[in-house]
């Protein structure tokens, strides 16, 4: 297993100082489109090009967002029109995990539209779930405006971590997956706090102004 991560890091470095910013969007779309190419492995050596002046910030966070989204409409539109039977069938000779998926799908099922928007920045849910979106046909304006404000924290946050590690972003690449869960605990905190503060709401007597 490491030596095939340690093969995609190696393609997506290849590519991305091979095209620059084109190299970055496609390896994006790839990401997002549920084949499993890293985004932290593209981002942060965007990130290291950046520090060594290949390339702009802005232009590598553009190029990041934008591959996110579009990736994330194939795989919506996979979902969309091809529905759970279709991913089932066809997933494997993409090696699209189906227990991720599985997850995704009860991420989605549990919290509604809002998952697409906290979903990009959680590990493993994060490119999955454009799929049950597309299963649920939610209308797509909504999923895409979700889908990219969900993306931009993610993209600026690894570009940025990446010009400043510089050429140390690999060893900080295998060291991620801790932030992942960082952010994880920070939502789920965030999500608890909006629920019983909507319950305390809910549960306080009207005021006089209400009443009338």
């Amino acid at each position: 297993m490491s030596s095939l991560v340690n093969t995609l890091v190696q393609f997506c470095t290849h590519v991305i100082s091979t095209f620059g910013l084109p190299g970055v969007f496609g390896l994006m779309v790839l990401e997002s489109a549920c084949i499993p190419v890293p985004s932290e492995a593209i981002m942060l050596f965007a990130g290291f090009s950046v520090s060594e002046h290949q390339m702009a910030f802005w232009g590598a966070v553009t190029a990041g967002v934008a591959g996110n989204v579009v990736g994330s409409w194939i795989a919506y539109g996979i979902g969309y029109y091809g529905g759970r039977p279709f991913v089932d069938h066809w997933g494997r000779y993409v090696l699209l995990d189906l227990r991720k998926v599985d997850l995704a799908h009860r991420w989605f099922e549990k919290y509604g539209a809002v998952a697409v928007f906290f979903s990009r920045m959680l590990p493993i849910v994060r490119t999955f779930i454009s799929l049950p979106a597309g299963f649920a046909r939610m209308p797509f304006w909504k999923f895409t405006l979700y889908t990219l404000l969900g993306c931009i924290p993610w993209v600026i946050m690894l570009t940025y971590v990446g010009t400043k590690v510089g050429a140390n972003w690999e060893r900080i690449q295998k060291q991620l997956h801790y932030l992942d869960y960082a952010v994880v605990v920070a939502i789920v905190a965030l999500i608890v706090w909006a629920v019983l503060r909507w319950r305390r709401a809910a549960a306080a007597p009207p005021t006089p102004s209400d009443a009338e």
